[in-house]
């Protein structure tokens, strides 16, 4: 597929709108927090427990999806779960309970997963590290548009038409993207009659042999549970702590994804001027340490908000130049098997990011020390372990690729 032509801008379109998934049924019910725990009669700390059991879900339903996509090709296992998508989110606008909501968006999960899965296979099927990458950071283009969105449209659709039409919108968004999926979405890659379900275990196993996959996906994870950490503490931070109105959180929270979406697109201009992607990688993680390390200070000086949003601004905004380029070099070798390598990343980023939006959870207090805690430390971590990969690399490893022609 060419790059910069109408049918590779529709594809990365598409495979944004699967990626989607993920953000879109985290961020959009966030502004509801409150009023959900003040309707279902519990605390705020077990509607927030729902997001952990999302993120659990994400992370084991991918180790599923990952020898189906290399054994049945890419679309078949999509459609299977886009189709447990929609029924999952029609289950949770009806359920009665905390209990019913967090094991209904434990399902939800089960079928948003397909589409991180796939959508990260297709880009190892078509592209080179590089030119892969690029197509990473695109793809954050569209996807980091539904943290923005997401809560502002969630927080007016809540006050409007009240929490229980927060999930018929995303089971109707998933129903319009099963059909796009049908009609429009190539198939990159051949059922493979090799692939043995058997030997899923020891393929996961020999993957995680492998020391740069692992470098590059634990920086990754630690830099996705800090994300998490922020997402699951900002709806108290903000609407309880700072007093945010519900229907104005959306625009804090948004401005910090489009801190994103910019950096992603300055890590691609980037690439596209010969900078190597693991130079980029090196001098974001240092920036996210010591973004994070100025936000903790200033959470446990008890700074008022304003003080509080520009490092956190600049946290969030260096995971724009770190993902695209962990993505990449991530599945960098894996080819052959890259929808188990798709997957076993997948599943790595999101436990951690259960750990963390649970840490967060539990350690739910009347300040935001808890959220801007784990946040640092999960960048420190995240810093560390690229450090210590890089470390052990062969110099040459280091050294920026030649510039590019422009396409």
């Amino acid at each position: 597929m060419q790059t910069h032509s109408r049918q590779f801008y529709a594809f990365v379109l598409l495979l944004g709108s699967l990626t989607a998934f993920g953000p879109l049924s985290i961020d959009m019910y966030l502004p509801a927090f409150p009023a959900m725990a003040e309707a279902l009669g519990v605390p705020q700390g077990r509607i927030e427990l729902s997001l952990a059991s999302f993120f659990v879900g994400m992370a084991f339903g991918q180790l599923a999806y990952g020898p189906l996509t290399d054994r049945y090709g890419r679309k078949k296992p999509l459609y299977v779960g886009l189709s447990i998508y929609v029924l999952a989110s029609v289950a949770c606008a009806l359920a009665p309970t905390a209990d019913s909501l967090i094991f209904f968006r434990l399902l939800q999960a089960l079928g948003a997963c397909a589409g991180t899965v796939v959508s990260r296979a297709m880009v190892r099927d078509l592209f080179d590290h590089r030119e892969s990458a690029q197509v990473f950071s695109l793809l954050m283009l569209v996807m980091g548009v539904a943290p923005i969105l997401a809560p502002l449209l969630g927080g007016y659709v809540f006050l409007h038409f009240g929490w229980h039409a927060i999930f018929w919108s995303l089971a109707a968004f998933s129903a319009v993207i099963f059909v796009l999926v049908a009609l429009y979405l190539p198939e990159t890659r051949s059922p493979d009659e090799t692939v043995r379900f058997s030997r899923s275990f020891h393929t996961y196993l020999d993957i995680m042999k492998h020391r740069e996959f692992m470098g590059y996906t634990m920086t990754a994870g630690f830099m996705q549970a800090a994300l998490f950490a922020y997402i699951t503490g900002s709806s108290f931070v903000f609407i309880e702590y700072f007093g945010i109105a519900p229907q104005h959180f959306g625009w804090i929270f948004g401005a910090n994804a489009f801190g994103l979406i910019m950096a992603a697109q300055v890590n691609a201009w980037l690439l596209r001027r010969g900078m190597h992607p693991d130079t980029i990688m090196m001098r974001a993680l240092y920036a996210l340490a010591g973004f994070g390390l100025l936000l903790g200070v200033a959470a446990f000086a008890h700074a008022p908000l304003y003080i509080l949003l520009p490092p956190l601004f600049g946290f969030l905004a260096m995971a724009g130049m770190i993902f695209p380029n962990a993505g990449a070099g991530s599945l960098e070798h894996q080819k052959h098997r890259a929808g188990a390598a798709s997957a076993l990343a997948g599943m790595l980023q999101f436990c951690l990011s259960a750990l963390s939006a649970g840490l967060v959870s539990l350690l739910h207090a009347e300040t935001p020390r808890p959220m801007a805690a784990v946040v640092a430390v999960c960048g420190v971590i995240a810093c560390g372990i690229f450090i210590y990969m890089k470390k052990y690399r062969p110099p040459a490893a280091l050294t920026p690729a030649a510039p590019q022609p422009e396409a």
